[in-house]
């Protein structure tokens, strides 16, 4: 790949990020002994080479790019050779780019159960959640606690002791004499009160209090779950992909109201937990194939304050191929993908001008986002390369070369910016500051609430950061037409908003990595959680 300087004069783009600054900005710094104009070196990542690189990216060769597979397995090796021909470093060492990222695809698996002398059938009665290996079970009692819920104000563990041994629980939320739910005080869903988001609460509310297994009573999920995974089972097929971990993971059955009656029969009224005696025998064999898959790492070792890091990060992977149709990708998240080598080239060349970043920038392109964030999830969760606690940011970009057909008013020029102002006052200020000075994309922050119904804030590989107090912005232009579907091609980005969203994020990361203080987490972490 070939880059040379454009004399500014002569550079002629839809908006010209980056080429000119005006304004004085009270968030950002100056380094009073040089200061460094970023804009000639904004100012190489560009729509052509964009192009070049996103039609290669996004092309049939890759397959789609589905998390360890062959086409995936190709991406990975296109950008470690990417860096490796910009002389960009792996922080891993010994020409390593690749942190791997152990999964495992899980066929789906069935148990046999009996209480009290009573059988009790797969799919009809019960499905296994999760199982680690093989798992034999005899008991005489398990620990009912009502709806399994544990808030600061509220909990069914307050006064019983559930370490080591299955607990039984059930869907929904108490409510008070005024119809408030008891956790928020008022009359709107939590994260307790049903669905998905209600089960993975008391699932990790179960973990956190030592239990070996939750037994879950859902009689709404389950009749939406079991056909799914009946369905899954007859043709033998594996089920979704998940972080392979080391330690045992707590097993988890989901139950109807038959056999959640059989286990405590008066499970429907009762909302005091209790020790119940039930004889229950249950046994489960979990088969899985392990799946290798991988981040790719490369970073620029800060001059001043290497130990702090901005992580700008983007997906890899897409949806492979489904029934002979190839899902390119080229917008998810191809766009974020050659926008991170086009920014991290931008940053390699001020460091050979001796003008490199004071504080060190981490290019993460991470695996498996379509299935679950999982290689975020690795990095922050498992595995950071950089302890969490020097991580300065992180700007995450997934899907910034097209536009919203629902966005009717407002420049074409724009980006949805979802986070900025959840942890950190101060990046919000920064990220508005550098726009004004270098870009003058129109910012919306359309879809910037914790309680939009289309949750982007917990949807992309920001949030496996913010989640961890680390500050966050995602970029993001929206979804579209052939959003997951194999129309989602190269041919129909447009490159010069893929080039002005790129430069704002280059500018971005150049104020955080060269400004003379580290902003400050100001906000607390509970108001970021789902």
């Amino acid at each position: 790949m070939k880059k040379k300087l454009l004399l500014l004069s002569i550079y002629i783009v839809f908006v010209n990020c980056g080429t000119s600054s005006k304004g004085n900005n009270t968030a950002i710094q100056t380094n009073e002994a040089k200061t460094v104009d970023p804009t000639e070196y904004g100012a190489t990542i560009t729509s052509d080479e964009l192009k070049e690189l996103l039609y290669t990216y996004a092309s049939d060769e890759f397959e789609g790019r589905d998390t360890g597979e062959k086409g995936q397995k190709l991406a990975v090796q296109y950008l470690k050779d990417l860096y490796k021909s910009i002389d960009i470093a792996t922080p891993l060492g010994n020409d390593d780019y690749f942190q791997e990222v152990p999964l495992e695809k899980q066929s789906v698996t069935e148990a046999k159960i009996s209480v009290n002398g009573t059988d009790f059938k797969s799919f009809e009665d019960h499905i296994v959640l999760n199982a680690s290996g093989k798992v034999d079970i005899s008991e005489d009692e398990i620990v009912y606690v009502g709806y399994g819920i544990d808030a600061d104000n509220y909990s069914d563990y307050k006064n019983i002791d559930v370490k080591g041994k299955i607990v039984l629980a059930k869907d929904g939320e108490p409510k008070d004499a005024n119809g408030n739910y008891v956790t928020s005080g008022n009359t709107e869903n939590t994260k307790w009160s049903y669905g998905r988001q209600s089960l993975s609460s008391k699932r990790d509310a179960a973990k956190e209090n030592g239990a070996k297994g939750l037994i879950y009573m859902d009689s709404y999920l389950f009749s939406r779950y079991a056909p799914y995974l009946q369905r899954q089972a007859m043709f033998n097929a594996l089920g979704r992909l998940s972080l392979k971990s080391n330690q045992p993971e707590m097993m988890m059955l989901m139950v109807n109201e038959n056999l959640g009656k059989a286990l405590h029969n008066s499970i429907l009224e009762d909302e005091i937990p209790k020790t119940v005696n039930t004889n229950i025998n249950l046994s489960i064999e979990n088969k899985s194939e392990t799946i290798s898959s991988e981040n790719v790492v490369a970073y620029i070792k800060g001059s001043e304050k290497p130990n702090e890091i901005v992580v700008i990060s983007a997906h890899l992977d897409h949806e492979g191929v489904k029934d002979g149709e190839i899902y390119n990708g080229a917008d998810d998240d191809g766009s974020g993908t050659v926008a991170i080598v086009e920014i991290a080239e931008a940053f390699k060349m001020a460091e050979k001008d001796d003008n490199g970043p004071k504080r060190s920038i981490l290019f993460l392109h991470v695996t498996g986002e379509e299935k679950g964030l999982l290689g975020s999830k690795y990095y922050t969760d498992y595995d950071p390369i950089f302890p969490l606690e020097n991580t300065v940011a992180n700007l995450n970009i997934d899907m910034i070369g097209r536009t919203d057909p629902k966005r009717e008013e407002g420049d074409r020029n724009y980006v949805y910016l979802i986070g900025s102002d959840k942890l950190s006052t101060e990046l919000h200020a920064i990220s508005e500051d550098v726009n004004t000075k270098y870009c003058n994309v129109e910012l919306d922050y359309k879809y910037n609430d914790e309680n939009d119904p289309n949750r982007f804030y917990y949807r992309s590989d920001h949030y496996n950061f913010a989640k961890n107090n680390i500050p966050v912005i995602f970029y993001f232009n929206g979804t579209h037409d052939d959003y997951h579907k194999p129309t989602d091609t190269a041919d129909r980005i447009e490159y010069d908003l893929l080039q002005n969203r790129a430069r704002l994020v280059f500018h971005t990361a150049w104020e955080l990595a060269n400004r003379k203080e580290r902003i400050i987490v100001d906000k607390p972490l509970e108001s970021t959680k789902p």
